[in-house]
């Protein structure tokens, strides 16, 4: 007989309620005394003796034929150590592994171009030289014979019969497709009193960009046949699955060592072409030879986000304003290669119906192959698009049909009281409060006065917008979901690892599989231990950065999609309890007593009943590692603790494309107020407001802060940044001449809120956050269509937004809105 448990549910933890312990306290970050004297070491700070610059060769043409590479010349200039060509590589390495099924699993990635070239700034060569100089100056001298092809740069006419095919052995530009159908789509379809249609959305091609480019610097042991990686990469477990199999070695031959990372944000992900060229190369040589990325080059061919196309829009909704579902037709481009896709085709469907109760989705997806830079994660990786979609069908809907978008919002959010709340396609959104949040959100920016300000605005000849971005932070991805796409993979689950010691002086050493990049692991890592045994953060030791020979690593270490908080500090939180049990157990054996007696606190393990029978934690490390004769033989205590945690997924269901796919959901509300001037476009962002819900937050401060940093990403994504390529397939906005980031003067006055309501699945109640820029997109999209409302209701169909799409907007606002179309019963 099964029994029926409800589950767990979640607790809100009010602003102001008191803090029990480290955790939740804005104690000081660990890591900053280092990085702000100067004393960080990053992997440019680390040289070798004699070692080599790389410098790579790159592909003036989007699509071409390589007919021949002569390095000669550059191998003739004093100083030049080595060349690496398309041919060796070809020789020495296999092509990296594909995740996707035919016809996507035939195309072929090496490290460098091999036979074609794919997309302008893709490496075709490599040189090593004395100094970086050197070697750049020597790869003008690599003589590439080229025979230019057609390229393809729209991915909505990839799969036309005159397209040209990027990958030949595949015989077609589609890396996946497929359809997802929850609920019953007709049948919604069917009860609605209105079906609203949009033609067509875009979601622009952008990417973040981290203050240190990517590199490495590899030395290579021919002795034991091992490569040492000095580099940034920030998921090394999986860039060691890709790298192995290509080098034809073992897992162990590949050593990744990091310390300080200057940002990632999923673009040090897809790092593996390069660093096996490097290895090949220090291989080759028998030197260390290090790589830095040019910013130009990290524009051009490192990785971008996702690219996507939605189409054929339908919303069927009642005459309430209640959405019954959704359909649409997405195109994905994931530039040359598909890399670490195809998971993109399926995690969006973490947050299929967004913040909203829609029982009835059906998605026709499909990815396939241009010649850009190929993509990878990119902070908010396939989520932000999907998302954005949802916000967009909100806005769009409560405007066709004369609604209030805030009303619109709550009456189809998930409700607090529904909580742990199953999706149509089985995700467990495990706590929230939206509609909450949102108040919040519109009191920061004081709504109720939105009209007048709206006025006041209109005397000075300017147009004022408010605009609402709801966005939801899946964390703790469940890799079975790559079986959806593809069921021979071998992927499923999630885990991470951390070790807790205590050493002979009674030191407490923690060690991190984790890969941190700025995000303060060291501090919310020491909080959590400290909590544990009773003593202070700054008792405890934790090792910077990540090492893959430290027995802290495991095959999905790493630091990507939210889940530091939640896989990260449940590692060192099971480690650290390992560690407290077995402390307590060995004072009981050296004070008589049961260990269950004993408790840790201000750095002694000590006697309940008597706390001045204690023995101070150096002195447990030094009877244990140093004076440990006479003790039990079954005694099985070591101070020195390894633990695993596994998050509990189960495999999805593999036929209906359903099954819980990540662990936790943070939230962002923002609300954007815009002005803008309807002579010229140009607009600026007049008040902001971003309230998150992450469950139990950590550090405060280190959550605000990645508030802001999502925000600003936010911002520039949709105001200036993005990735548009001429019909040549050039890149038009390579370096940031033409690639706008925000600085502190384009960030608008921003009013912070939150609630904590405490995750029911995690071991600290934490969840996973950082990646909740979607919000503020949408928000700047809806806040210039609200305001452009008065000049004939024009529809912002792009993501992103330059003052020449406002342009655009107002002087054909017709022509935005010839793509919408409401059917009523």
């Amino acid at each position: 007989m099964t029994e029926t448990v409800a589950p767990p549910q979640p607790k809100v933890v009010e602003p102001g309620q008191p803090q029990k312990g480290w955790a939740g306290q804005n104690v000081p970050r660990k890591e900053d005394k280092r990085l702000v004297q100067g004393e960080g070491v990053f992997f440019d700070d680390i040289k070798r003796h004699e070692m080599g610059y790389v410098h790579f060769v790159r592909s003036p043409y989007a699509h071409a034929r390589i007919k021949s590479v002569d390095v000669s010349k550059a191998l003739d200039v004093p100083g030049v150590y080595g060349t690496l060509t398309g041919d060796e590589v070809a020789i020495l390495t296999d092509p990296f592994f594909e995740l996707s099924v035919p016809p996507g699993a035939h195309m072929k990635d090496y490290a460098l171009a091999v036979g074609k070239a794919r997309f302008a700034g893709e490496p075709v060569a490599a040189v090593v030289a004395s100094s970086r100089e050197l070697a750049r100056d020597a790869s003008e001298l690599v003589e590439v014979e080229y025979e230019p092809l057609e390229p393809l740069v729209d991915a909505r006419v990839a799969q036309e019969g005159d397209a040209p095919i990027l990958h030949d052995e595949a015989g077609s530009n589609v890396v996946w497709d497929g359809t997802f159908d929850w609920g019953d789509y007709d049948a919604a379809a069917a009860e609605a009193d209105h079906v609203v249609k949009i033609k067509e959305l875009h979601f622009d091609r952008f990417s973040s960009t981290p203050l240190e480019c990517s590199g490495c610097l590899i030395e290579y042991n021919k002795g034991t046949g091992q490569w040492t990686m000095y580099c940034n990469h920030q998921m090394p477990g999986v860039g060691a699955i890709w790298m192995a199999p290509a080098l034809r070695v073992g897992l162990d031959k590949l050593r990744f060592v990091t310390q300080d990372i200057g940002g990632a944000f999923g673009n040090k992900i897809c790092l593996h072409p390069y660093f096996v060229a490097c290895c090949l190369l220090a291989r080759k040589l028998n030197r260390a030879v290090q790589w830095t990325e040019w910013r130009t080059d990290q524009h051009t061919a490192n990785a971008h986000g996702n690219e996507r196309w939605f189409q054929d829009i339908e919303v069927p909704v009642k005459a309430d304003g209640t959405m019954l579902g959704f359909k649409v037709r997405a195109t994905d481009d994931c530039g040359a290669f598909p890399r670490y896709e195809p998971l993109g085709c399926i995690i969006w469907a973490q947050v299929t119906p967004g913040c909203y109760r829609w029982r009835n989705i059906r998605v026709d997806f499909t990815q396939v192959t241009t010649n850009k830079s190929p993509v990878s994660p990119n902070r908010g990786y396939s989520r932000m698009q999907h998302l954005w979609l949802t916000e967009r069908i909100i806005d769009i809907v409560a405007s066709e049909l004369g609604l209030d978008p805030v009303e619109v919002r709550k009456r189809n959010y998930v409700k607090h009281d529904e909580f742990p709340y199953e999706t149509p396609n089985g995700c467990i959104y495990d706590s929230g409060d939206y509609a909450r949040c949102l108040d919040i959100a519109l009191e920061l920016i004081d709504y109720p006065s939105i009209e007048q300000k709206r006025r006041d605005a209109e005397s000075r000849g300017r147009l004022l917008g408010v605009g609402i971005g709801s966005t939801l932070d899946s964390g703790t991805n469940n890799f079975g979901q790559s079986m959806i796409l593809n069921p021979d993979l071998q992927f499923s689950g999630n885990n991470e690892v951390a070790t807790v010691k205590l050493d002979i002086f009674g030191e407490i050493v923690v060690t991190l599989g984790t890969v941190p990049q700025g995000q303060g692991h060291e501090t919310t890592a020491s909080q959590v231990v400290a909590d544990i045994l009773g003593c202070s953060p700054d008792d405890i030791n934790v090792r910077p950065g990540h090492d893959s020979y430290w027995n802290s690593h495991a095959g999905f270490s790493g630091t990507y999609a939210s889940q530091f908080a939640v896989t990260g500090l449940g590692a060192v939180k099971g480690a650290a309890d390992m560690l407290a049990g077995e402390m307590k157990k060995l004072a009981s054996v050296v004070l008589g007593c049961s260990a269950d007696d004993i408790e840790l606190a201000e750095g002694q393990a000590r006697m309940k009943a008597n706390p001045e029978a204690a023995l101070p934690f150096m002195a447990l490390g030094a009877i244990l590692n140093a004076n440990n004769a006479g003790l039990p033989e079954d005694l099985g205590v070591t101070l020195n603790c390894r633990y695993v945690y596994r998050p509990p997924f189960e495999k999805p269901d593999l036929e209906r494309k359903y099954g819980n796919l990540t662990l936790t959901y943070a939230t962002q509300i923002h609300a954007a107020v815009v002005e803008v001037d309807p002579d010229t476009g140009v607009y600026e962002i007049v008040d902001y407001a971003a309230v998150d819900d992450c469950g139990k937050r950590i550090h405060p401060q280190i959550v605000e802060g990645q508030v802001h940093g999502a925000t600003a990403q936010a911002l520039g994504a949709a105001t200036h940044e993005t990735f548009p390529y001429d019909a040549d397939g050039n890149l038009l906005t390579p370096n940031f001449y033409d690639y706008h980031v925000p600085h502190a003067l384009d960030m608008p006055p921003m009013k912070n809120g939150f609630i904590e309501s405490e995750s029911p699945f995690t071991p600290l109640g934490a969840k996973g956050m950082g990646e909740g820029g979607g919000a503020g997109i949408h928000a700047i999209c809806a806040a210039l269509q609200d305001a452009l409302r008065a000049r004939g209701k024009p529809v912002v169909t792009d993501s992103c937004n330059p003052y020449h799409r406002v342009w655009a907007l107002l002087q054909e606002p017709e022509a935005s809105r010839a793509g919408v179309e409401v059917v009523s019963r």
